[in-house]
């Protein structure tokens, strides 16, 4: 265990996980389904990374998919979230709202297609106690900022969350469109 390690993974994993950037979407969610159990998102997802850390890649090839086509196909996911943020519209099925805490919360806003490709890739550069030391380091992280949503939305009002959502939406947006760029074409046919 080398604490140089956990903490630059820490860094990548917070920088990708981008939760200080979904709060805007952790709102939305929680006036749409009335309660996000941040608990359970949080679990589900350091489980879902943990278990993709170990697992992704046979995962991946067992079904044919190459972790390419998993990071385009997030993309989409990202993109229609941030137009839901831009524009204001739902498109996330009202059935879904029970378990808001899960789809799309731990999965694909927490634990989605850019930190898990990011997962398989410091595997060729730390050591795996490291990354899972970083994965609980950010998802203790992620259930402070989930469990304070109310608190935040209090603190920045309606105009403010109004004006970070559409910010936000804009960054998630670009993130879509970079993932997408940068793996369609490595797309193996």
């Amino acid at each position: 265990m080398v604490l140089k390690e956990i903490l630059t993974a820490s860094m990548v994993l917070f920088a990708v996980i981008d939760i200080i950037g979904s709060i805007p979407i952790v709102i939305s969610l929680r006036e749409k389904a009335g309660h996000i159990q941040s608990g359970k998102a949080s679990l589900v997802a350091a489980f879902i990374m943990i278990a993709f850390l170990f697992l992704g890649e046979k995962i991946l090839a067992l079904i044919g998919i190459d972790v390419n086509s998993f990071a385009v196909a997030g993309s989409f996911v990202i993109f229609f979230l941030a137009l839901e943020m831009i524009l204001g519209i739902t498109l996330f099925k009202d059935e879904a709202l029970e378990v808001a805490s899960i789809v799309p919360l731990a999965f694909p806003v927490i634990a989605g297609a850019g930190t898990m490709t990011t997962l398989l890739s410091m595997r060729a550069e730390y050591d795996l106690i490291n990354i899972i030391f970083a994965i609980i380091i950010n998802i203790l992280i992620v259930y402070i900022i989930l469990k304070s949503s109310s608190r935040l939305e209090r603190i920045l009002g309606k105009q403010g969350i109004n004006i970070i959502r559409k910010i936000f939406g804009i960054i998630l947006l670009a993130i879509a469109v970079k993932l997408f760029a940068t793996n369609a074409s490595k797309i193996v046919v």
